[in-house]
């Protein structure tokens, strides 16, 4: 798109089907970079991937050539199958539906880093589940319980 020129930065935030932790530290930063290729080839810029084993999250730069639905469709679908040929998890392995979306300003990057790469501090005072709706409300986000992810 020749005179298009955009600075989008969003986070998206997904789970494991059923809330599992089926994300093992064996497989998980080689996850992570095949995730990261398929955002690569789709045009857009990873800037921090990280999770817990139960869930994930993405900060990435976009291209406004792709619709995020679309992006998260395909990041799904095509982890979940990867993960299944090799083989990672016993059964069959699959997101659960939906995701979380977030945007930032290129000011707020270097923190929503932090706060990715430091997933395993946070998650020893704050269930998946709570940091999912603090995020929904810091965003003014409204949502259906029913709809939420639900614990294990």
């Amino acid at each position: 798109m020749a005179n298009t020129y955009t600075e989008i930065h969003i986070q998206t935030v997904f789970a494991v089907q059923n809330r599992e932790s089926l994300i093992r530290n064996a497989f998980k930063d080689e996850l992570y970079k095949y995730i990261t290729g398929i955002i690569q080839n789709n045009e857009h810029k990873v800037l921090q991937i990280n999770g817990m084993p139960d869930h994930i999250h993405i900060l990435f730069g976009m291209r406004p050539s792709q619709s995020l639905s679309d992006l998260m469709k395909q990041v799904k679908q095509d982890s979940s199958k990867w993960i299944n040929n090799k083989g990672f998890v016993n059964g069959k392995f699959s997101w659960q539906a939906g995701y979380g979306a977030f945007s930032y300003a290129k000011t707020q990057l270097p923190s929503v880093i932090r706060y990715i790469q430091n997933q395993e501090e946070h998650h020893k005072t704050l269930t998946f589940q709570e940091e999912y709706i603090n995020l929904l409300e810091a965003f003014n986000i409204k949502f259906d319980d029913r709809y939420i992810f639900k614990p294990i």
